[in-house]
């Protein structure tokens, strides 16, 4: 058994940990400032186009499509064909800088998901039309699954309704949590809704392609989380899909596949939010530090205060646990697939976000009114990192659905 990664893992760790020291974290402020002057635009910001520009001539563009997918096809779209194990601790990089560091490898949600649904399930035309911009950072996606009126954990729930005419479908319902939809560069949404409603549980869903402006795509509304509107990342949208028309090619593999992609996706998008996570846990955990060293209270500093050193502790025992289980995850994916790993994904979905919410909480506890305030980035690390816990199924499903496996077993 050996825990070393290996070179190319290693190579393009260090190389994004450069990328995030010397480029990524410096960008930090600049990115508020260029917020604050144009709080009511939803586009990607200027700072975030040079971070782009730079980490793709560096070589750090693409890396989350594995090469059991095909890879991003080295040269054209960067991408190194990265296995899930390899990708892992690059992930856990960009999650030192959440807001910037995935856009600025182009490794952000829902654009990773949607590039991986193109790139297993799509046509030739659908991957030449949508992919080969996403790919490029030419355009932006959202990912509209999600609905405001059933309990969207359990997707066989979901109530829009695909209709076949001749030549065309026709969309109508209504989602909500569409990430990315706000932004007007979001120029093709997926969207998952009903083709039979009388068919098998998990036959009956589909997913199609519905370009942003189509008649009957309403924007309703953004949604904020926790206060926090993401625009940064294009914003979670309220969307209406009002009698929309589109061609049959834009279906996405055939009639009743939808459940079938939406478990692919998924899985996925499920370790690449746990890497990340891990990430956001060790920035955490260093301005805890930082803090516990340098603030004095009631003569002396707070590291020398017995709590205080039992939350660090304990914080870097759960993250290298953690990490360890995520990693021993991304093999299990890479090898013998994502249906047989489902036991440790489901795992780490539970235990990840769980352990660096209280991270997180604790080191804004040490921060004291800092904490909970704009000026340090730990009260939006603990918005995201909760939001994980009922993003892509919440803890309760998950729990379910891991007592069941380990019931049978």
């Amino acid at each position: 058994m050996d825990f070393a990664p290996d070179a190319v893992s290693r190579d393009h760790t260090d190389r994004a940990r450069a990328f995030l020291e010397g480029r990524v974290l410096p960008a930090e402020p600049v990115f508020e400032e260029q917020l604050a002057a144009t709080p009511d635009e939803w586009t990607v910001r200027p700072v975030v186009r040079e971070l782009q520009t730079a980490a793709r001539a560096a070589g750090l563009w693409n890396l989350f499509l594995p090469g059991a997918h095909g890879g991003a096809r080295p040269g054209v779209h960067g991408g190194a064909g990265l296995t899930n194990l390899q990708y892992a601790p690059v992930a856990e990089v960009t999650g030192w800088s959440p807001r910037l560091a995935p856009a600025a490898f182009n490794c952000a949600a829902p654009d990773t998901g949607n590039m991986e649904v193109l790139n297993d399930f799509g046509t030739p035309a659908q991957k030449e039309r949508w992919l080969e911009p996403l790919l490029e950072a030419r355009i932006r996606s959202a990912f509209c699954m999600t609905e405001p009126d059933v309990a969207s954990s359990d997707a066989t729930n979901i109530g829009t309704r695909i209709r076949r005419d001749g030549d065309h479908y026709v969309i109508t319902g209504r989602k909500w949590w569409s990430t990315g939809a706000m932004n007007p560069d979001a120029a093709v949404f997926i969207v998952m809704g009903k083709t039979d409603p009388d068919a098998a549980r998990h036959r009956q869903q589909s997913m199609i392609l519905v370009p942003r402006e189509t008649p009957g795509v309403r924007i309703v509304r953004p949604l904020t989380v926790f206060g926090y509107d993401d625009r940064d990342h294009g914003g979670h949208a309220e969307v209406a899909f009002e009698d929309v028309r589109v061609p049959a090619e834009n279906l996405i593999a055939g009639e009743g596949d939808g459940f079938a992609i939406a478990q692919a996706r998924l899985g996925p998008g499920r370790i690449h939010h746990c890497m990340r996570a891990l990430g956001m846990g060790e920035r955490a955990l260093s301005l805890m530090v930082e803090r516990a060293s340098a603030r004095h209270a009631f003569g002396r500093t707070l590291a020398e205060q017995g709590v205080v050193r039992e939350w660090i502790a304990e914080a870097r025992i759960q993250l290298e646990a953690l990490r360890l289980l995520v990693l021993k995850t991304a093999w299990l994916m890479d090898t013998v697939g994502n249906k047989h790993a489902m036991t440790e994904i489901q795992a780490i979905k539970i235990a990840v976000p769980r352990a660096v919410q209280q991270i997180v909480d604790r080191a804004i506890q040490l921060h004291g009114g800092a904490g909970v305030s704009s000026d340090t980035p730990l009260a939006e690390l603990y918005a995201g990192v909760r939001s994980l816990r009922i993003a892509d199924g919440p803890d309760e499903v998950h729990l379910a659905g891991l007592g069941r496996a380990q019931l049978r077993a």
